[in-house]
């Protein structure tokens, strides 16, 4: 049976941290808008910043959705499945803000992932929970998890800072939505140096959102 968490911690923490791959699901208001849902995969793309806070890196791609259904609404849920060991799944409901590189925030929220300089890192995408959840997974089916696709990785550092900020720009769907909603925020701002210690980040992220 399902049950209603007040925040991320003990187990929640555990297993939504140990899952190799999660959903990322957001909407524009239009009702006749295209829903988004996209999977991200890798665990050093992910953090759990606080109890009610958790954040991913944002990578280079074809398409800024979820960019831009958070520029407009802030709505997105995130979820978890147990693709091995006991059924569960865990949803995130809450609101979420996409930090681009120019952001004063973004380098001190960029350095809190196990792996902050791996390339194509367009925006960090972090989210304040609204309501915490988990249900059985029992229809979940059981999958091996062998590694993770070392492909974009290895395409997108070949790509020098200019050569990324081109692609990001060639590619229709980056600067605006399938529903033409503002997204990726073109020419793509210059990446920022490592930010020095003790520089505030989430506490300024959380401020920003609850105001919205």
């Amino acid at each position: 049976m399902g049950k209603v968490y007040e925040r991320i911690d003990g187990r929640l923490r555990e297993f939504v941290e140990a899952q190799p791959m999660f959903f990322v699901a957001t909407a524009p208001l239009a009702g006749d808008g295209h829903v988004n849902l996209s999977p991200k995969g890798g665990a050093d793309t992910f953090a759990v910043f606080d109890e009610l806070t958790v954040a991913y890196l944002d990578l280079g791609g074809s398409h800024a959705e979820t960019i831009a259904h958070l520029r407009e609404n802030g709505r997105i849920t995130l979820m978890w499945c147990a693709f091995a060991g006991a059924p569960k799944i865990v949803r995130v409901h809450g609101r979420g803000e996409a930090v681009f590189r120019d952001d004063t925030r973004f380098p001190g929220l960029l350095a809190r992932f196990a792996k902050p300089s791996q390339p194509s890192v367009r925006a960090v995408i972090v989210v304040t929970a609204e309501k915490i959840s988990d249900s059985c997974g029992y229809k979940v089916p059981f999958l091996e998890h062998v590694g993770d696709r070392a492909l974009h990785g290895e395409y997108f550092g070949r790509k020098s800072e200019d050569e990324f900020a081109a692609y990001c720009a060639s590619k229709e769907f980056n600067g605006v939505s399938i529903d033409g909603l503002p997204g990726l925020p073109l020419p793509l701002p210059v990446l920022p140096s490592p930010a020095p210690d003790g520089q505030p980040a989430v506490g300024a992220v959380a401020t920003g959102l609850a105001d919205q």
